[in-house]
Formats: C-alpha cells, sequence, structure tokens
C-alpha cells in the first residue's frame, strides 16, 4: 500500500538567526538572479515563497511595479516588511500570507501576471509540480514562468574537509525525510513542461568561491548555518552521530581559512512560457 508523503516543512526555520543567514545569502545572489532575468520594465510579477521579500524588491526596483509576493510565515512576512519599511520601500511590495501548494490569486489575478517566479521554493514542498502548474495558471499567454532552485548533488568543497561529504549527504537525506525532493533543481525544464508550459531556458547559476575571494567566509558561514539548522533531524534521526556531526561543522569552518580552498556550486535555473492566446 503506497503512504502518503509527509507534510511539507521548511527545515530552516524563521528565527532571527536564519533570517540573518537569508539576507546575507540575498547579497550574495540577487545579482546574478536579476541579470538572468532580463527584466524589461512594466512586468507585472508573481513571487512566490518570497520569504523576506529582498529579492520581490530587487524585481519592483527593475519593472517598476509592485510586486505581489506569497509567503507563509507570518515572521518572514513581519521582518520583510520591517526591511522595506527601512529602506522606504513599502510601495514596492503587495506581501500576502498564503500557500504556494494552494495558492489564492482574485477572479481578476489568474491569468494575468507576465511573471510567476519561484526561487528556493521546489526543494521545500512535497509537490513541487502544484506549484508550477498554479504558475504556469498565474500567468497569461505568453507569461515566463521562471524557477530556481537547488540540486544539492552539484557541490564540491575541496580540499574536501575531513567528515563533510557524510555530512552533507545526511543534510540531503533531511530532506527526503520530509518529503522533499533536494535535487528538483535538475527537474526544473520538467516540472515545466509537465505543468503545461513551454520551456525556453536553463542555467547554472555559479554560487561559489575561493580563498582571496571575500565571498568565501559568507559562503562557508551560510552553509555552516544550514546544517546547524538541521542538526536535530540529522542526529535524532541516526543519519550521524553527534559528536561526528560536531566535528565536521567545526572542521567546516576552520577549513574556509585555509588559503587553498575552494566552492564550487552551482543553482538550477529555467524559464518556460504559457502557450495559447
Amino acid at each position: 500500500m503506497s503512504q502518503t508523503p509527509p507534510a511539507s516543512r521548511y527545515i530552516h526555520g524563521t528565527e532571527p538567526h536564519e533570517q540573518q543567514r537569508l539576507s546575507t545569502l540575498n547579497d550574495l545572489i540577487n545579482d546574478s538572479s536579476l541579470q538572468v532575468l532580463r527584466l524589461r520594465g512594466g512586468e507585472r510579477i508573481l513571487d512566490l515563497g518570497c520569504g523576506l521579500a529582498q529579492f520581490t524588491r530587487a524585481m519592483a526596483r527593475v519593472a517598476g511595479t509592485r510586486v505581489v509576493g506569497i509567503e507563509r510565515s507570518r515572521e518572514q512576512i513581519a521582518e520583510g516588511m520591517r526591511q522595506a519599511s527601512e529602506a522606504g520601500e513599502e510601495r514596492l511590495l503587495d506581501l500576502r500570507q498564503g500557500d504556494v501548494l494552494a495558492l489564492e490569486l482574485g477572479e481578476d489575478e489568474w491569468g494575468g501576471f507576465d511573471l510567476a517566479h519561484a526561487r528556493f521554493v521546489l526543494e521545500h514542498v512535497a509537490d513541487p509540480l502544484a506549484v508550477v502548474r498554479a504558475m504556469v495558471r498565474a500567468v497569461k499567454p505568453g507569461g515566463r514562468i521562471v524557477l530556481e532552485d537547488d540540486d544539492h548533488d552539484v557541490l564540491r568543497l575541496w580540499p574536501e574537509p575531513p567528515g563533510f561529504r557524510e555530512l552533507w549527504g545526511a543534510y540531503a537525506r533531511s530532506y527526503d525525510r520530509l518529503g522533499n525532493d533536494p535535487y528538483v533543481g535538475r527537474r526544473l525544464a520538467t516540472l515545466i513542461h509537465q505543468a503545461g508550459g513551454q520551456p525556453r531556458r536553463n542555467h547554472w547559476l555559479f554560487f561559489g568561491a575561493c580563498s582571496g575571494d571575500p565571498h568565501l567566509g559568507p559562503l562557508v558561514e551560510n552553509m555552516a548555518t544550514l546544517l546547524e539548522e538541521a542538526r536535530q533531524p540529522i542526529v535524532v534521526g541516526g543519519m550521524v552521530e553527534a559528536k561526528a556531526f560536531d566535528a565536521a561543522l567545526a572542521t567546516l569552518r576552520a577549513w574556509g581559512d585555509r588559503p587553498d580552498v575552494g566552492i564550487w556550486f552551482a543553482r538550477c535555473w529555467a524559464e518556460g512560457v504559457r502557450g495559447g492566446r
């Protein structure tokens, strides 16, 4: 008998330290995400799973429009609006609490957006296809569906820190145990097709650094924080013993201070369009 997959859950939480991690991450990657997006200006944009809405605001600044952002966490919305207010950019956002797996839009909004966007969302839901189907439905004929997500198998650190491979593998399995897919990035074009869209473009967006690059420290800390936040399911789930977990995490942070190291990672990015007239 088949089993119903566990309910989707965002593994990283919404505590202040996680919000700080997300803010730093946005500083590192938003420019490259904007560049490949090729906004022309004037687009009506829907941003699913918008988190703290830093990238939502970035899209709004370029498009010159107010962007609708959907986020299920009240804490994320509150912090996102605080940051927007601090920057004097509240006017750029229409943030709404909602579930991307049961997307609610006004009758006049369905089929009315020029662009539906989701970044780092599909890896955290039990049914990515349902999300992409809603995105296709949300855009007008010829409208774009843009997906950006992770494939956790493409990460390479060299020289590899002792214990890191085991720890990263356990981190990926912690997604599986929630019913989520840590390798969903490789499926983005397929998901667009299965949802009724027409794939048009795909890219790797490099996400790495080496010794001497000022981004190396923040990238290592981002990775270490991700692993720390998953400590309980990894250790309690029996995937890595507590002592080995702590030792590998300490080794990773120390590794970032070496003069001869590099991180190679890439975000998966794909674009499709809705057919019809």
